[in-house]
C-alpha cells in the first residue's frame, strides 16, 4: 500500500530537481542492500582467466628436406591444346551479425575490492570521450560504468534516434565488467511545463497502452547494439513537478504505465535489462511510495539527493520523511538493491 506523508514544512521539501546532473557528477552503482545484522558485499567483476596459448608442432630440418629426384628421358609429345575452365560461381557473402552482447559481470565478494563507478560526462559521444580524461584525472583509475541520458524531445529521440547510443554501446562491449546505466524518458515533450491537466490525459493514454511501440523499438535497438544488459533509468524523479513524465496527476495510471513499459521492453528477445525506479529525495510534489509500481517490475530502489533547500543538514537529508533513511529502509523491506544515479 502506498504511504503518504502530511504537507512538508519549508525545510523538509526536496526543490525540484535539475533535468541533467552537471558535469563530473558521479553515477552510482546499484549497492546490494543486506538484511538487518548482515554486511553488504562488493559486487566485483569476475577476472578473466589468461590462456595458455597452443604451441605450433616443432619440424626437423631433415623432415624439412625433399629430395628431387632427376627428369628421366621421355619422347616429345604433340603439345596439348590447354582446356578453359569454367569460372566457379561467386559466393554470396554472408550478411552482417548483430554485435555480440557482453557477458554480465558476475558479482564476487572481497575486502579490498573496490565498488564499479563512473560519472555523468555529457549525454552524447563526447561523454564517452571525456572518460579516459577523467580516468588520467584520478590517476589511472579505470571507470567501470557509464551514464547518459536520452533525449526526451520527441518520440524518435526516445526510441534511440540512429547513432546516438552508438559509442555508448561500443564502450561497454569492450570490457565484459563495464556497465552501462540509461536515463529513459516516459513521454516526450518531457521539460516543456505541460500543465497536469494535460499530463493526467497522458497517462491515462499511456495506461491504455499508446505508447507501447515506442518502448520496443528502444529495447530492440538496444539488443540490436549488444547491450541488452543495460541498466534503465526509466521516468527518474518522478514525484517532483519538472518533467511531464511525472507521477503526480494520476499516480494509478503511472504506475500501470511503468508496468506496461517494462513488461514491453521484456519481451523483446534477447534482453537482460534492469529497471531502477529512481524518485528525488524528500516529499516533493507528492510522497515516492505512491509511485512505487510494484517489486515485480522494479529491479533497483534508486533515489536523486542533492544538497538542497539550503539550510538542510546531512542529517536532517537523513531523517526527514522520504529521505535517505527510508529510501534504505524500503528499498531492504521490498528485497532490492540500492542507487544514487545523481547526487551532489
Amino acid at each position: 500500500m502506498a504511504r503518504t506523508a502530511d504537507p512538508p514544512t519549508p525545510a523538509q521539501a526536496a526543490a525540484t530537481p535539475a533535468p541533467v546532473p552537471p558535469a563530473g557528477q558521479a553515477a552510482a552503482t546499484p549497492v546490494p542492500v543486506p538484511p538487518a545484522g548482515q554486511a553488504a558485499s562488493t559486487p566485483v567483476p569476475a577476472v578473466p582467466t589468461a590462456q595458455t596459448p597452443v604451441e605450433s608442432a616443432s619440424v626437423s630440418p631433415a623432415a624439412q628436406t625433399a629430395t628431387v629426384p632427376a627428369p628421366a628421358a621421355s619422347t616429345p609429345q604433340t603439345p596439348q591444346v590447354p582446356q578453359t575452365a569454367t569460372p566457379a560461381a561467386p559466393t554470396t557473402p554472408a550478411a552482417p551479425t548483430t554485435p555480440a552482447a557482453p557477458t554480465t559481470p558476475a558479482a564476487s565478494s572481497g575486502a579490498a575490492s573496490v565498488p564499479p563507478f563512473g560519472a555523468f560526462l555529457d549525454s552524447g559521444p563526447s561523454g564517452v570521450a571525456r572518460m579516459s580524461e577523467l580516468s588520467r584525472w584520478l590517476g589511472g583509475t579505470e571507470l567501470k560504468v557509464a551514464h547518459t541520458y536520452l533525449p526526451g524531445g520527441r518520440w524518435e529521440d526516445i526510441e534511440g534516434s540512429p547513432g546516438f547510443l552508438d559509442a555508448w554501446a561500443k564502450w561497454r562491449r569492450d570490457k565484459a565488467d563495464r556497465m552501462l546505466v540509461l536515463n529513459v524518458p516516459m513521454q516526450e515533450r518531457n521539460e516543456e511545463d505541460v500543465p497536469d491537466a494535460q499530463v493526467r490525459v497522458l497517462l491515462r493514454q499511456a495506461a491504455a497502452g499508446a505508447f507501447d511501440h515506442h518502448f520496443r523499438a528502444l529495447a530492440e535497438r538496444l539488443v540490436g547494439l549488444g547491450v541488452p544488459d543495460t541498466v534503465i533509468v526509466l521516468g527518474w524523479e518522478m514525484n517532483g513537478i519538472t518533467y511531464t513524465h511525472r507521477c503526480g496527476p494520476d499516480p494509478l495510471a503511472w504506475r500501470t504505465y511503468w508496468n506496461r513499459i517494462v513488461a514491453t521492453m521484456r519481451s523483446v528477445p534477447g534482453q537482460r535489462f534492469r529497471f531502477d525506479f529512481t524518485p528525488s529525495r524528500g516529499r516533493d510534489a507528492v510522497p515516492w511510495t505512491a509511485c512505487y509500481p510494484g517489486d515485480d517490475t522494479v529491479d533497483i530502489v534508486g533515489m536523486d539527493a542533492y544538497d538542497q533547500p539550503s539550510g538542510l543538514s546531512f542529517d536532517e537529508q537523513v531523517s526527514e520523511p522520504y529521505g535517505l533513511q527510508q529510501h534504505v529502509d524500503f528499498a531492504r523491506s521490498h528485497g532490492k538493491p540500492i542507487s544514487y544515479p545523481e547526487w551532489g
